[in-house]
C-alpha cells in the first residue's frame, strides 16, 4: 500500500504518467495517437451513417482480410519464407487477438441487423443479442487477464506474441471488475432503431456504464496489451466515448463495436505500427508502452524473474476498475430494488438527462 500512495504522490512534469511518453520520441508518440483516434472517429462516421459504408467496413473488408489470414496460416505452415515472416503471422498469431476481431465483428453485424431491420433483427428475441455479444468480448479480455495472473505471478513471462507481460493481483482485481461489469449493462430488451436509421440505440446504457466499462478495458490494456494500450487503451477508447457524450447518445455500443473491429483490422495486418518488440526495438519512432516496464525499456527481463518490473500502476487502475464496478453495481441493486424492477428485463435510469435524449432518438415500437 506504501508503494502505491508513493507512486501517487509521484509526478512526472505536473501530471502523473502511467505510459513512457515524455522522452525523444513524445512529440510522434501524443501526434499519432490523436491521427488514430480523429481516424478511429470519421471511420465510425463512414460505417454508421449510410448501409454502404456499413456493407464496406464491415462486410467487405473483413471477407477480403479472412482470405488473407487463411492464406498466411496455410502458407506459414508450409514453410514458405513470405508467410513465415509475414508480421502478422509474427506478432498477431494468437488466440486473443483473432477472437477479440470476430467477436467485435459479430456484433457491428447483429448490431446493423437491429438497426436496418434486417431478418431476425426484426424480432424482439433478437433485442439481447447485443448484451449478449459485449458479455462473450468482456468475458474473452476476462480469460486473457486470469491468463496471466497464472502465467507469471509476480514475474515475467513471455506472450505468444512476443510481449513480455507481468501477472499478479492487478489481473484477478480487474478480471473480477470485468465479470461485474458485465451485470452493469441493464434494459437488455429495450433496444431499438434510430429515427433516422443511424445507430442501434441502447438508451439505459447512459454515462455512468460508459465510464465504468472504460476504465475496466483501459485496465485490462494496460495489464495484458503494454506494448499497444497507448493506442488501445486511450485512442481506442476516447473514440466512442466522444461521440456518445456529444452527438450519438444511446449510441455508445455501435460506436465501441465499430473502432474496435476497424482497429482490430488494422492492427491484425500492421502490427508493427504500434509494436516494441521483446528485445526492446520498435519499428517507428511513436511505439509506446506502459511504465510496468520500469525504466522505460525491456532490457534485463528474464522470464520467472520481476527485472526491472513496476507493477504499482497496474494495481492502482486495476483496483479503480473494481471499485468503480461496485459502486455502478450497488446503485443499479438498491435502485432495482427501490423501485421495485428487474434491472435487466426493465430499466434503470429512466430519469437521467442522458437516457431521455437518447430515448428520443429512438423508435419504440
Amino acid at each position: 500500500m506504501c508503494g502505491v500512495i508513493q507512486w501517487l504522490r509521484n509526478k512526472k512534469r505536473g501530471i502523473i504518467m502511467l505510459f513512457h511518453v515524455y522522452g525523444d520520441n513524445a512529440i510522434y508518440q501524443w501526434l499519432v495517437m490523436l491521427a488514430v483516434l480523429a481516424g478511429l472517429i470519421l471511420l465510425n462516421e463512414f460505417a454508421r451513417r449510410t448501409k454502404v459504408g456499413g456493407l464496406i467496413m464491415f462486410g467487405a473488408i473483413p471477407a477480403l482480410l479472412t482470405v488473407y489470414f487463411i492464406v498466411v496460416a496455410i502458407a506459414a505452415r508450409a514453410g514458405a519464407e513470405w508467410a513465415v515472416n509475414n508480421q502478422t503471422h509474427i506478432y498477431m498469431n494468437g488466440w486473443f487477438h483473432y477472437a477479440k476481431l470476430y467477436a467485435a465483428l459479430t456484433g457491428c453485424i447483429g448490431f446493423m441487423m437491429i438497426k436496418y431491420e434486417w431478418g431476425i433483427g426484426k424480432k424482439h428475441w433478437f433485442k439481447a443479442f447485443p448484451f449478449a455479444i459485449v458479455a462473450i468480448n468482456i468475458l474473452i479480455a476476462v480469460a486473457s487477464d486470469f491468463e496471466s495472473a497464472i502465467n507469471g505471478w509476480y514475474s515475467w513471462w513471455l506472450s505468444s506474441e512476443g510481449v513480455w507481460l507481468y501477472g499478479g493481483w492487478h489481473n484477478v482485481f480487474n478480471g473480477i471488475a470485468g465479470i461485474l461489469n458485465i451485470f452493469c449493462m441493464t434494459g437488455w430488451w429495450a433496444v431499438y432503431s434510430s429515427k433516422d436509421k443511424k445507430d442501434m440505440v441502447w438508451p439505459d446504457m447512459i454515462w455512468v456504464y460508459i465510464i465504468v466499462y472504460d476504465i475496466w478495458n483501459f485496465a485490462y490494456t494496460y495489464n495484458c496489451l503494454p506494448t499497444h494500450s497507448w493506442f488501445c487503451g486511450v485512442a481506442l477508447l476516447l473514440a466512442p466515448t466522444i461521440a456518445a457524450l456529444i452527438w450519438n447518445k444511446g449510441g455508445w455500443i455501435m460506436n465501441r463495436a465499430n473502432t474496435l473491429c476497424i482497429w482490430c483490422m488494422f492492427a491484425q495486418v500492421f502490427p508493427l505500427f504500434q509494436e516494441t518488440f521483446h528485445d526492446g526495438t520498435t519499428f517507428y519512432p511513436w511505439a509506446t508502452i506502459t511504465k510496468q516496464y520500469a525504466d522505460g525499456t525491456v532490457s534485463s527481463i528474464v522470464a520467472g524473474t520481476s527485472a526491472n518490473a513496476d507493477p504499482t500502476a497496474m494495481t492502482v487502475v486495476s483496483l479503480t476498475a473494481l471499485i468503480v464496478n461496485i459502486i455502478a453495481l450497488s446503485y443499479i441493486v438498491v435502485k432495482s430494488v427501490k423501485n421495485k424492477k428487474n434491472p435487466y428485463t426493465g430499466e434503470v435510469f429512466t430519469d437521467f438527462k442522458y437516457y431521455k435524449a437518447a430515448k428520443d432518438r429512438a423508435v419504440v415500437k
